[in-house]
């Protein structure tokens, strides 16, 4: 449905600078005489649609009539996870809790993740996934990474068969996918981790299965996309030969097309790996466990050194797991062996891995050091991160605080205080008005609509706050990220040192950002934008890069020709071109900073994500559902507008549309 809005031509032209005119003069009037018509500045609380109460009093006949099954549905799903995580982390044991089965050596899965790694990437990579696994082992994170690892493992092939399923129905049923399925990914990659947990906390109960549910809503829509431009995207000619040899459609998708889509379906895997460690995460707070555990309660005692150590352990599983998962994203199947050749021969790495498990875990029963991680070899980092903090605080503790000080009375205060004070109607009507101007009356329809619903359920002090966090922050984020990104196009070398930060920002879990900023700034406003920016700028970069790398070369060579020079051929030829894709990358950092915002709530900030975060904790399903939609709306309505400003940005230069 949200797509529609973008499905025009170009607006009808009209006097648009006398439309904002007019805006700007409205906007004076009721500010300078609020008794004029305090409906329109504060909308009345007796008008407030009492959508919190109802969405309350739903989940709870939900919770008395559905509960049984929902226990039930968390009871089946329970048994794989057990088996899982008896497997890598606690064995198997009887009624009397002792252990009639060893789970697998560390040493075991140390190697057969350097074997995975190997086989998937070749010698580096192995190297690389040894050193990650082994870190774990030694800094004493191992029982910890194990559940977490667990529940990866179980969540990525339920997220991946889901999205598969989805991404097949949305490419065959074009309406259901127009209208249900990519509508509702929307708002499922827009809303708010925490909101999910709500209702399924009331649902499933408290403990890894709901949080492995939540995790797996949260981590598919990326395969559904994925699988779905897969499909349009393989070649006509190879479905017209499928055709011509007689396949039916079952065959022609499941041998030709899927085979044929391998590449992009893995990124869409490697999405979904990412999404869910970054989710499991999140998840430990209704019980998930594991290494999200060790942080949320270091951050809640503000013990940094343990939270740093725990954030470290994530990022380096998620180092290794995206590098394999890319890896095979990239398997160009050269390695294969030939047709008709065993199971063993076609799989030899799977059976290294597997015999070495075996053997490692055989071992372990009659020594001690394969079985657990030897205390001699392990080493803590908590005191050396708890003195770099202390010798910052002693000796930069004045220089902190003023510029967090400063920034807070100067800049963050002052932009909070404007947008919380501007009339609702104006703002309502700004979006409405832009919409119209870039896309035409479906779009400002669209936005109008959206930027309403907080209007109408008594959140849009929070929201307009949640505006000022997310704007500033993104807006920082491209003060950064472009000039970032702009220098690395220019120089290969800077690509090449740029490219590995850029990938390391992005596989990092959104908590992990805090555990620093949050010990030199202390909580706050200063410390979540701090946060947002360090998680958001990578994209601002990526793109940036990406769009100046991508200006047509013949078009340099006749800037050249016509003898301009470098800097008229970067800011008359390549910024202009390149402009729809920074735009884009100012889109997603804008959808990366309300991401990180439930995760800001942590530190204390007053907008949605602590509104979602309130509810978690209270068990309340309105607050957090209506709450998690105001931020999924936020993040549709900056989409939808950024998008058509970028089409008409590509229409001017002539450019062909994506």
């Amino acid at each position: 449905m949200t797509a529609l809005a973008l499905r025009l031509g170009s607006a009808p032209r009209s006097y648009y600078w006398l439309l904002w005119l007019l805006l700007v003069v409205a906007t004076y009037v009721l500010w300078s005489h609020p008794e004029l018509a305090k409906p329109l500045i504060k909308y009345p609380r007796s008008l407030f649609v009492p959508l919190m109460a109802w969405i309350s009093v739903a989940s709870k006949w939900c919770v008395d009539n559905l509960s049984p099954f929902t226990r039930a549905v968390a009871a089946v799903i329970d048994v794989p996870f057990q088996l899982v995580i008896s497997l890598l982390a606690k064995g198997f044991t009887n009624v009397s809790q002792e252990v009639v089965f060893p789970r697998f050596s560390w040493v075991g899965i140390v190697g057969a993740m350097s074997i995975a790694g190997y086989a998937l990437g070749g010698l580096r990579l192995g190297i690389l996934s040894f050193f990650c696994f082994l870190y774990i082992a030694i800094v004493g994170k191992w029982d910890s990474a194990m559940l977490t690892l667990a529940s990866v493992a179980l969540c990525v092939p339920i997220g991946i068969v889901c999205g598969l399923v989805f991404g097949i129905l949305c490419f065959r049923f074009k309406s259901l996918d127009e209208w249900v399925i990519r509508p509702s990914l929307d708002v499922a990659q827009t809303m708010p981790a925490f909101a999910y947990l709500v209702p399924i906390l009331l649902l499933f109960g408290f403990g890894p299965v709901p949080a492995m549910i939540a995790t797996v809503i949260f981590a598919t829509p990326p395969m559904v996309r994925a699988t779905k431009l897969a499909l349009e995207q393989v070649p006509e000619e190879i479905t017209s030969m499928a055709d011509m040899f007689g396949c039916t459609r079952r065959q022609r998708l499941w041998r030709v097309m899927i085979p044929t889509a391998k590449p992009l379906l893995m990124v869409g895997v490697n999405q979904v790996i990412m999404m869910t460690l970054n989710f499991v995460i999140i998840a430990s707070m209704i019980g998930a466990g594991g290494l999200g555990f060790d942080v949320l309660v270091s951050l809640r005692r503000l013990d940094i050194g343990p939270a740093m150590e725990a954030g470290l352990a994530i990022v380096v599983v998620a180092i290794a797991l995206d590098r394999m998962s890319i890896a095979a994203a990239h398997d160009d199947g050269r390695r294969s062996p030939e047709p008709g050749a065993g199971w063993a021969r076609r799989h030899p790495y799977i059976v290294m891995a597997a015999v070495w498990l075996a053997v490692t875990t055989a071992l372990g029963v009659g020594i001690a050091g394969f079985a657990n991680v030897p205390e001699a070899l392990t080493f803590s980092t908590k005191t050396f991160f708890d003195e770099i903090i202390k010798w910052i605080n002693i000796n930069f503790f004045d220089l902190i605080e003023a510029f967090r000080a400063a920034l807070l009375i100067n800049v963050l205060n002052p932009f909070k205080n404007f947008l919380v004070d501007l009339p609702w109607v104006v703002v309502v009507a700004a979006a409405g008005l832009l919409g119209y101007q870039l896309a035409g009356w479906r779009l400002s329809l669209l936005v109008t609509l959206l930027m309403l619903f907080p209007v109408l359920t008594g959140l849009w002090e929070k929201t307009m706050i949640t505006v000022y966090l997310c704007s500033i922050s993104a807006f920082v984020s491209a003060l950064i990220g472009i000039p970032i990104g702009a220098w690395a196009s220019t120089r290969d070398w800077g690509n090449r040192l740029v490219t590995p930060v850029v990938d390391v920002l992005q596989t990092m879990p959104s908590l992990v950002f805090i555990i620093p900023v949050v010990m030199l700034f202390r909580i706050g406003d200063v410390t979540a934008m701090i946060a947002i920016v360090l998680f958001a700028v990578a994209a601002a970069i990526r793109y940036t890069n990406h769009g100046l790398r991508q200006v047509p070369p013949h078009l340099i060579e006749a800037s050249v020709a016509i003898g301009c020079t470098p800097r008229q051929i970067f800011w008359r030829v390549k910024l202009p071109l390149a402009m729809p894709e920074i735009m884009l990358g100012i889109n997603q950092t804008l959808l990366m900073a309300l991401a990180m915002l439930v995760i800001t709530a942590l530190v204390g900030t007053r907008d949605l994500g602590q509104e979602v975060y309130i509810s978690l904790a209270k068990a309340d399903a309105g607050r957090g559902i209506v709450a998690g939609f105001c931020v999924a709306f936020l993040g549709i309505v900056a989409d939808r507008l950024i998008v058509a400003g970028a089409k008409r940005v590509r229409r001017r230069l002539g450019l062909p549309d994506e």
